[in-house]
């Protein structure tokens, strides 16, 4: 494998089939313990509406945020291997419910559009779910081709988003 240059990475995780909280932990403990992460910390764990079709549970979403010496195709491969084995099946119809997501919303300061990679990632800005973990994990972030994280909070909804209290006890 080569070894790249480290780079700054958050990735998006999303929960809405199963023990949705007990998803998250273990993919956060799997990002983790790949061997080219490092300083692996994640954001609090909100509740959210569906995007899509409303005839789903709601999700859990987290966005985790690390430094990765690999490439972000090495990482994307990575994370298709940690949803399929949570359970998660491709499917053809968009914004299906789904026992784990992991999606690239940033690596460095790259900006990638490829069939199967964008990055930043589509529809980030929209997205209260990744948008308000960012501003968590770090306040002053830039979005390459986007601006400041903080700008786009106050133009994007903060609709159908709370944050996670966790299962009764």
């Amino acid at each position: 494998m080569d070894r790249a240059s480290p780079h700054r990475v958050f990735v998006a995780l999303g929960s809405n089939l199963g023990d949705r909280e007990q998803h998250l932990k273990e993919a956060s403990s799997q990002i983790a313990l790949l061997a080219e992460c490092e300083g692996f910390r994640c954001s609090s764990v909100y509740e959210t509406d569906p995007m899509g079709p409303k005839d789903q549970p709601d999700y859990l979403n987290a966005v985790g945020q690390f430094t990765y010496a690999g490439t972000a195709r090495q990482l994307l491969e990575e994370l298709q291997n940690i949803e399929r084995a949570h359970g998660r099946v491709k499917a053809t119809a968009r914004w299906t419910a789904r026992p784990l997501d992991l999606d690239i919303v940033l690596f460095g300061d790259q900006r990638i559009d490829e069939h199967d990679l964008q990055i930043p990632h589509i529809g980030l800005a929209e997205r209260s779910f990744v948008i308000w973990p960012l501003i968590e994990l770090q306040p002053d972030l830039n979005i390459p081709g986007l601006g400041p994280v903080e700008l786009l909070a106050k133009k994007c909804q903060k609709f159908g988003i709370t944050r996670y209290k966790g299962a009764a006890k």
